[in-house]
């Protein structure tokens, strides 16, 4: 069977916080033929691995590559790569995904209101703005 992973499927697998649920997501990940994780799911999995449950971003940064590594997994590699850059300049991982997306559609320059973003960007020599 090819899944589509929803965020609390890679979030039990992760850390086994309830052993019933945890046990069905870590088999249903493993028998998948394909396991399709969007965007939007990563960014939701780094947001409440960090905000929820604290954990420290190189742990997340590991706990996504090994999930990059799983033979069946298919994600945008390219969005995942720039969401992992930014959250190892200081930025959210969504920020870095949704730059990455927004140059796709077209556009040149994030515009935002959070300063850490727009200064973690900028240093990886993306062109980001700070507004106000």
């Amino acid at each position: 069977m090819k899944i589509i992973a929803d965020t609390n499927v890679l979030l039990r697998a992760t850390l086994d916080d309830d052993p019933k649920q945890s046990r069905i997501a870590r088999l249903a990940l493993k028998s998948a033929e394909q396991i399709a994780i969007s965007g939007f799911t990563l960014c939701e999995f780094v947001w409440v691995l960090n905000r929820s449950y604290k954990l420290p971003k190189a742990e997340i940064i590991r706990v996504i590559l090994r999930l990059l590594d799983s033979r069946n997994v298919i994600v945008d590699r390219p969005a995942v790569d720039a969401g992992l850059a930014a959250l190892q300049a200081g930025a959210d991982f969504a920020d870095g995904a949704i730059v990455y997306e927004g140059a796709w559609l077209g556009g040149e320059t994030f515009v935002s209101f959070d300063k850490k973003a727009v200064a973690a960007l900028t240093r990886q020599g993306l062109k980001a703005k700070l507004l106000g």
